[in-house]
C-alpha cells in the first residue's frame, strides 16, 4: 500500500509548496500552448500560405488530441512513478513545441500541436493526483486549486502574449518562449516534486476498473455538462461584448483581464470551500455559474451591468474546477490517474459541445446571447446529473 501523503518530516512545508508551485508552472505552460494560437492564426495563415478557417483547425486539432490522448498516455503510463511520467511528458511537451517552432509547413506544425496536446491531458490529468498527495487531506482541494492556477492564469496571458510576441518577432518566438517555459517547468518538477517510487497508478487493469462504477461516469457527465455550461459563453465572450455590449475593440483585453482576475480568484475560493465541504460546495459552484449565466444574458446589453457580470462570471465558473477534480479523484480514489486525466478529456469535450451549439444557435439566426442560454440548459443539466450523484454516493455510504 503506497502512502496516501507525503509526511512533514520528509517533505516540508516550504518544500511542498515549490512542488506544487512546479506543478503549476507545468500547467501554465500547458494552457499556453492551447490558447497561444488564438492571437496567431493571421500571421500563421500569411506565412504557410494557408487560409484562417484552415489554422484555425490548429485550435480544434489541438482540443481533439487532448480529448482523445489523455486516457490514452495515461493509461501507458500506469506502472511508471507519477514523478517519472510528468517528467516523460514534460520533455514530450517540450518536443511538440520545438518542432512548431522549427515547422517548415502546415502539416508539420500540426504535427508539433498534436505532440504537444498528447501531454496535456494526462498531464491534468496526473499533477493533481500529485497536488494532493502532498497535503493533508482536509488541504487537497485547495492544492488542486493551487496547481490549476497556472492554468488559469495561462487562459488570462495566452492569447496577448501569443500576440504581442508573434507580432514583434515573429509566430515561431511563441512556441520557443513556451518551449523555454517547458523547460523551466521540467527542472523544477525535477528539482521538488518529490521522487517515489512504490506512487504509482493502480496498474492499467485496476485503472481501468473504476470506469466500472457508475459514479465515475456520473462526474465525468457533470464536468462535460458544467464546463460546457461556462464555455457556451466564455467562447463568445469577445463578439458578445463588441457587437450587443457595444464596447470598442481596443477594451476588449482590459475586459479579458478583468475576466482572468475572476476566474483566478474563483479557482482558489472553489478550492477553500470544497475542503469544508465537497459535495453542497459542488451543488453550491454550478448553481452560481448557471445564474450567472442568466443574469449575464440580460446584463451584457448594458456596459456597466456587462463589466460586473464579467468578473462573476469568471469567478463562478472557474470555482468549479477544482471541484470537479477533487470529485472524480473521490470516485476512482483507489486508482484515480486514469479518471482524473478522463477529466481532462471531458472539460475539453464539454468546451467542444457547448461551442458547436452556440455556433449552431448562431448560425440559425438566435443572436449572440443564444450561446448564453444554452449554457444555462447546460448548467441545469449539470445540476440535475449532480443531484444524483450526490444520490448515489449517499446511497453507497448506507
Amino acid at each position: 500500500m503506497r502512502p496516501a501523503h507525503v509526511s512533514t518530516v520528509e517533505y516540508s512545508p516550504r518544500r511542498r509548496a515549490f512542488a506544487i508551485g512546479a506543478l503549476a508552472l507545468g500547467a501554465f505552460g500547458i494552457g499556453l500552448t492551447e490558447f497561444v494560437v488564438v492571437g496567431l492564426l493571421g500571421p500563421l495563415g500569411e506565412d504557410l500560405d494557408v487560409s484562417i478557417p484552415t489554422a484555425g483547425l490548429l485550435v480544434t486539432g489541438y482540443a481533439a488530441a487532448v480529448a482523445i490522448g489523455a486516457p490514452i498516455m495515461t493509461a501507458a503510463g500506469t506502472r511508471l512513478p507519477r514523478k517519472t511520467m510528468l517528467t516523460v511528458l514534460m520533455s514530450l511537451f517540450i518536443a511538440g513545441n520545438v518542432l512548431a517552432a522549427i515547422a517548415p509547413g502546415y502539416g508539420v506544425l500540426m504535427a508539433g500541436r498534436v505532440v504537444s496536446a498528447l501531454c496535456h491531458g494526462a498531464f491534468m490529468g496526473i499533477g493533481p493526483v500529485m497536488a494532493a498527495s502532498l497535503v493533508a487531506p482536509e488541504r487537497r482541494s485547495r492544492a488542486i486549486a493551487l496547481m490549476m492556477t497556472g492554468l488559469t492564469l495561462s487562459t488570462v496571458v495566452g492569447v496577448p502574449f501569443g500576440t504581442a510576441l508573434g507580432q514583434r518577432l515573429g509566430w515561431r518566438s511563441a512556441f520557443w518562449a513556451i518551449a523555454l517555459i517547458g523547460a523551466a517547468a521540467l527542472a523544477t518538477i525535477a528539482a521538488f516534486v518529490p521522487a517515489r517510487p512504490n506512487d504509482t497508478g493502480g496498474g492499467l487493469r485496476g485503472e481501468l476498473a473504476v470506469f466500472r462504477r457508475l459514479q465515475v461516469w456520473l462526474v465525468l457527465t457533470v464536468t462535460t455538462l458544467g464546463w460546457g455550461a461556462a464555455y457556451a459563453a466564455i467562447t463568445f465572450l469577445e463578439p458578445i461584448l463588441t457587437r450587443v455590449a457595444g464596447f470598442d475593440a481596443s477594451a476588449v483585453p482590459w475586459l479579458l483581464l478583468l475576466f482572468g482576475v475572476g476566474l483566478t480568484g474563483g479557482n482558489l475560493l472553489g478550492g477553500r470551500l470544497a475542503d469544508r465541504a465537497l459535495t453542497p460546495t459542488l451543488y453550491g459552484t454550478i448553481l452560481a455559474a448557471t445564474t450567472a449565466l442568466v443574469v449575464f444574458a440580460f446584463a451584457a446589453h448594458q456596459q456597466v451591468p456587462a463589466v460586473i457580470m464579467v468578473f462573476v462570471l469568471g469567478a463562478a465558473s472557474f470555482a468549479m474546477v477544482p471541484v470537479f477534480q477533487t470529485r472524480v479523484m473521490d470516485a476512482a480514489k483507489d486508482a484515480p490517474s486514469l479518471a482524473s486525466s478522463s477529466n481532462a478529456s471531458a472539460f475539453n469535450f464539454g468546451i467542444a459541445l457547448s461551442a458547436w451549439l452556440g455556433g449552431l444557435a448562431i448560425d440559425g439566426g438566435h443572436g449572440l446571447i443564444a450561446p448564453v442560454w444554452i449554457g444555462v440548459v447546460l448548467g441545469v443539466a449539470a445540476l440535475g446529473a449532480a443531484v444524483v450523484s450526490g444520490a448515489v454516493e449517499r446511497r453507497a455510504t448506507r
